[in-house]
């Protein structure tokens, strides 16, 4: 019995020899390349991180739009903002993301005005305390964003119908002290 067990151990280093061995013997005759990182293309990788950057910037709120337009490694930035910091921010982080070469900042700080604060506050409340628009409210950064310049509101983003669309018009049209509303929200297809 001993010897049997004796010759069981061999056996066994014998084919876990072989296992070792066997994928160096596999790949022997192959051509090894080093390997070298890959550049990435433009495209939805970009556009994925770009997004996402602007989205988690501390101090974007419903009051301020950040648009963005990509053309190969470089990003173009427009909207408008309510805080100077913004700018200079999504600035920051575009060009922080892997693969961006160059950034064009055309952002907008809007003037600080105290009766435009007024008319942020009233939209605010008048269309997402509109019953069928309350849902858009829940999201961590609404998709409806209210732009208001000297008193012209612009309403930007995306809502799931035409309904909503018109709901959302005619909510800030509603709102006392506003000189005009216009109304680019786009419908979810």
């Amino acid at each position: 019995m001993r010897n049997t067990a004796r010759e069981g151990g061999w056996w066994l280093l014998f084919i876990a020899g072989i296992v070792a061995f066997l994928p160096a013997g596999l790949y022997a005759g192959a051509k090894k390349k080093p390997l070298q990182p890959q550049p990435r293309k433009p495209g939805a990788y970009l556009k994925a991180e770009v997004a996402h950057q602007l989205r988690m910037l501390p101090y974007y709120t419903v009051f301020d739009n950040l648009e963005y337009k990509i053309d190969g490694y470089h990003v173009e930035l427009d909207g408008q903002v309510t805080k100077p910091s913004l700018k200079s921010s999504a600035e920051n982080v575009v060009k922080n993301i892997e693969g961006v070469t160059g950034v064009t900042n055309n952002i907008k700080v809007l003037p600080p005005s105290p009766a435009d604060d007024h008319i942020r506050l009233a939209e605010y409340r008048a269309i997402y305390g509109q019953a069928s628009l309350n849902k858009y409210a829940i999201q961590a950064v609404p998709p409806i964003h209210i732009i208001v310049d000297n008193g012209h509101v612009t309403l930007v983003g995306v809502v799931d119908s035409q309904a909503d669309k018109n709901l959302a018009n005619i909510q800030a049209q509603g709102v006392p002290g506003v000189f005009s509303v216009k109304n680019d929200l786009r419908v979810e297809k």
